[in-house]
């Protein structure tokens, strides 16, 4: 295996000793166009890395509702992160290496490592490093891990499922690793909310807002999504990223992690509790989210189940950044999609009640393959 000799991008607004991302730094490149522009290529053919969407900047409304979710949901979301962290801990150790899959999965990364820093006096080490769907994960970052670490366990996380595509790219990345490498990984993903059923290390199999699934890179330490571009990336190089430096006055990652991380000491003995029931039985998978989302493609007629993005991070993900054509809601009352409707509303897009889902809501993605750019 060649010799990694890349530095880890000094980007994003986090501290070195939270997270380091194992990226490109592609600031200085215009990547951005318009939702019904990328719509139009990723449908035609083209592949969503190879872009970026113009970060979404919500209006105050919407950014009060995020702070009202949070404050009133960190408590929910700490014992989820308490629940992943204390299973991991049992699991893998003190050699555990924290993977998380940008960028969703990064500020979930950061609050494990606290959790385990809080309670256990461990420092694991964090990397963010890219997947991308239907290319795989980057194998760059993970020899650069490999050769910091030889004698490390990798643990990946993200935010929460889906339908379970990331899931199964991680699998068949891993797998293909080890074929290619000899070195075995460990393929299960840690996330806090599984409603898919697509992993066993979970928080929550409950379909609940993750207050940072509301904004985008201002939640992420100003990262904007993984990039992979052959124009821009070199068989050598991590996949890419931009640093939205322009976005500093925006920025709440810090202040999310530090209002969930207060939490830690107030749920330890419920997560450790409840981690410890969880080890102590078989847990399924079989991605029975997909059984939603074929009824839903037969239902409406969806060409392709990439067009339907099931749970409440999808559905606030296509409200943000692709061109939306419905949202179905199974309970327009729940407080976690409070953003989702004023999204929605903001935006012109169709609110469906549908009440026969695993998923608090879906969203739709709208056709526009052959639309005028």
């Amino acid at each position: 295996m060649q010799k990694i000799i890349h530095k880890p991008a000094k980007i994003g607004t986090y501290h070195e000793n939270d997270v380091l991302f194992l990226l490109k730094d592609l600031s200085n490149i215009v990547l951005e166009d318009t939702a019904i522009n990328r719509e139009t290529k990723i449908q035609s053919g083209s592949h969503y890395s190879e872009s970026l969407p113009i970060e979404y900047q919500p209006p105050k409304d919407y950014v009060d509702v995020f702070w009202t979710t949070l404050k009133q949901y960190k408590r929910k979301v700490a014992l989820c992160v308490g629940i992943v962290s204390e299973q991991i801990v049992h699991l893998k150790g003190p050699n555990t290496i924290l993977v998380s899959l940008a960028r969703a999965g990064t500020p979930v990364g950061i609050l494990i490592k606290r959790y385990i820093e809080l309670h256990y006096g461990i420092s694991l080490p964090h990397y963010s490093i890219s997947i991308i769907r239907d290319k795989g994960i980057d194998e760059n970052a993970l020899h650069y891990i490999q050769q910091e670490h030889p004698n490390g366990s990798i643990q990946f996380v993200d935010g929460w499922t889906g339908k379970g595509a990331i899931s199964l790219e991680l699998i068949k990345a891993c797998q293909d690793y080890e074929n290619k490498y000899g070195w075995k990984l460990d393929d299960t993903l840690a996330v806090l909310a599984d409603p898919g059923y697509c992993t066993t290390l979970f928080g929550t199999r409950e379909d609940f807002l993750i207050p940072s699934a509301c904004l985008n890179s201002t939640v992420s330490g100003l990262v904007s999504r993984t990039v992979l571009n052959e124009i821009y990336i070199g068989k050598n190089d991590f996949h890419g990223a931009k640093f939205y430096q322009d976005l500093l006055e925006s920025d709440v990652s810090k202040e999310f992690i530090d209002l969930i991380s207060d939490e830690f000491a107030v749920v330890a003995k419920e997560a450790k509790d409840s981690a410890s029931r969880l080890l102590n039985v078989e847990i399924e998978t079989g991605y029975l989210g997909m059984e939603d989302v074929k009824k839903i493609q037969a239902e409406f007629s969806i060409d392709h189940t990439h067009l339907i993005k099931p749970g409440v991070g999808e559905t606030t993900r296509v409200l943000l950044r692709r061109v939306p054509w419905k949202i179905l809601m199974r309970d327009p009352s729940s407080p976690f999609v409070k953003h989702i409707l004023m999204l929605a509303k903001e935006k012109g897009v169709e609110v469906q009640v549908y009440p026969n889902m695993k998923y608090l809501c879906c969203g739709l993605i709208k056709k526009v393959k052959g639309m005028q750019l």
